[in-house]
């Protein structure tokens, strides 16, 4: 999954998290609401603007920022 098309960052939006597409839903909202055990379908319903992609789009996120992640 590519995510840098649906992922995007801007200064001036939520302090510059990033956030799927121009909306200002960030990662780490997606990732709370898939933590607490909101289904996708409750997601998506709560907030049409998003997409079965974006929801993968942010797992994708944040699996490749945990790989980055250098551990002593």
């Amino acid at each position: 999954m590519s995510y840098q098309e649906i992922i995007t960052r801007n200064p001036n939006k939520r302090f510059g998290k990033p956030c799927i597409r121009t909306t200002r839903i960030t990662v780490y909202d997606v990732l709370s609401w898939l933590a607490a055990g909101m289904t996708n379908e409750e997601i998506m319903a709560d907030f049409p603007e998003l997409t079965i992609e974006d929801i993968k789009a942010c797992l994708a996120y944040a699996a490749e920022r945990e790989q980055k992640v250098v551990r002593v």
